[in-house]
């Protein structure tokens, strides 16, 4: 809380969440310090002789150009990533009248994933999906035409070209035989022929981050960065081919999936990390894995909010001495949308000085908890909320280190540019819906990328599963293209 006239906080209290904050902030000196780090990964990543002890993977996407603005057509795009299977037709027209930009329409579907196909053989899943696409053709009046596809197929993948990925693992469900070890393209494929409905040319495997990339490019041209912070957090961005030593090309650039939740598996981020996010690790299904990740998004914010309001909880500081029945000591149960629905009723309040004085205010912070089985006064309430500003605070600020060991490696690609611009384009959930994360991210990026040379703004993306898919899709027809016209 900003104004603390109006607190109801003891000084003996404050002392003790002054200590918790302590420990959960990170200087700018510390964040200057994993930013370098991340850097140092980055370049172990893309050499040759390093790459297979580093962890933040720095995979090639062979997505080797951005939207010019220049591409038409007519492209399917699909968007595999769980339950639920996406078909989207994207038409790229010729701009309107009162637009320089492309005009872009999509129509799309949503198709269930059963669980006997999710869980049965590989050969049913691709059929299924082939099936969907057959029905979504169908209602297009597009069975006879061949159009070329994009697949945001969000699952671990080892690429070997812009249409060649091999599933390296299920997650989120998923355990359909025979799909681990096998290229997806040509499972797709082959799923397509037995169908033998209709045809398509499967032009590029998607990565949903790449993607989000492409979508905020074709608006903004000075979009060199992808990033997502959501249920999960990753990034990407284009590289100079030179640089990507387990490539034989030099030529150009390439967009490199990071992959970045990984760093600090390797110890790295050790000397950073508490006793709430070694509980956090100690306790998740990859225990030692996507250690940065854990730090930062959706899926554990709200899970170190709760430790820590436990830790407070047994010693005495808040809720009076709660029973141990109550849902705060049942994992998973404070969700990190409870955290940003009560920092955006701390947001308004601090303007007022008094969260009483915003209407229902305390009572909605008052109503998460009671769902949580626990009654607060006002104190408790504003413990609650310098927690969970912590804990935000600190996600928003470790992505803006590894925001920032991007944009400087970009920087340091282009040592002829005095004053570099670039656009990060964002995803995800916790970006966009949390209150204060965006804004946090952003100055603290300023501030790391300060009298580097690099000038760093944001933009939101939109749909990079699919719309992106799409771009990703045809460009790399705009390249074929310009092969074939000899340009």
């Amino acid at each position: 809380m900003s104004c603390s006239k109006h607190t109801a906080v003891s000084p003996a209290i404050d002392q003790k969440v002054k200590e918790v904050e302590a420990k959960i902030n990170l200087s700018d000196e510390q964040l200057n310090s994993i930013m370098l780090k991340l850097m140092d990964e980055m370049k172990k990543g893309l050499g040759k002789d390093t790459n297979a002890e580093a962890k933040v993977k720095m995979i090639p996407s062979f997505v080797k150009a951005l939207p010019d603005g220049t591409e038409r057509g007519s492209f399917l795009a699909l968007d595999l990533g769980g339950t639920n299977f996406r078909v989207l037709l994207v038409k790229i027209n010729e701009p309107d009248a009162k637009n320089s930009k492309p005009n872009i329409e999509m129509d799309s579907q949503i198709y269930k994933m059963p669980e006997d196909v999710i869980t049965g053989s590989g050969t049913a899943l691709f059929d299924h999906i082939a099936s969907c696409m057959a029905d979504f053709l169908r209602k297009l009046n597009l069975l006879d035409q061949k159009l070329p596809v994009g697949f945001t197929f969000s699952f671990p993948c080892k690429q070997e070209g812009l249409d060649h990925g091999t599933l390296i693992t299920w997650t989120k469900g998923f355990t359909a035989s025979g799909v681990v070890g096998q290229d997806i393209v040509k499972m797709l494929r082959e799923a397509i022929d037995r169908r033998g409905e209709f045809q398509c040319d499967i032009v590029a495997v998607v990565n949903d981050t790449v993607g989000t990339l492409m979508s905020c490019a074709h608006t903004y041209p000075q979009c060199k960065v992808g990033l997502i912070v959501g249920t999960g957090s990753n990034a990407c961005y284009m590289e100079k081919t030179s640089n990507i030593e387990l490539l034989e090309s030099d030529d150009g650039d390439m967009c490199i999936n990071m992959e970045w939740g990984a760093f600090g598996d390797d110890g790295t981020l050790d000397e950073y990390r508490n006793e709430y996010d070694q509980h956090v690790d100690e306790h998740s299904l990859n225990r030692g894995k996507q250690l940065y990740e854990k730090m930062i998004s959706g899926m554990y914010m709200g899970e170190i909010v709760r430790l820590v309001l436990c830790q407070l909880t047994k010693d005495g500081v808040i809720f009076g001495g709660l029973s141990h029945d109550s849902h705060l000591f049942t994992a998973g149960k404070f969700e990190t949308s409870y955290v940003s629905q009560i920092e955006s009723f701390a947001k308004v309040s601090s303007k007022k000085c008094d969260l009483n004085a915003v209407p229902g205010g305390m009572t909605a912070v008052q109503n998460i908890l009671a769902s949580l089985d626990i009654g607060a006064i006002r104190a408790d309430c504003e413990v609650v909320i310098r927690v969970c500003e912590a804990v935000s605070k600190r996600a928003a600020h470790l992505c803006a280190a590894g925001v920032a060991a991007v944009a400087r490696k970009i920087k340091a690609n282009h040592p002829e540019k005095d004053d570099l611009s670039i656009t990060v384009g964002v995803d995800g959930t916790v970006y966009k819906k949390h209150p204060t994360f965006s804004n946090l991210m952003n100055e603290k990026v300023k501030l790391l990328c300060k009298e580097s040379g690099v000038n760093v703004d944001f933009a939101l993306s939109y749909d990079g599963s699919g719309k992106g898919a799409a771009l990703i899709t045809a460009v790399a027809h705009r390249l074929q293209r310009q092969v074939v016209n000899g340009y």
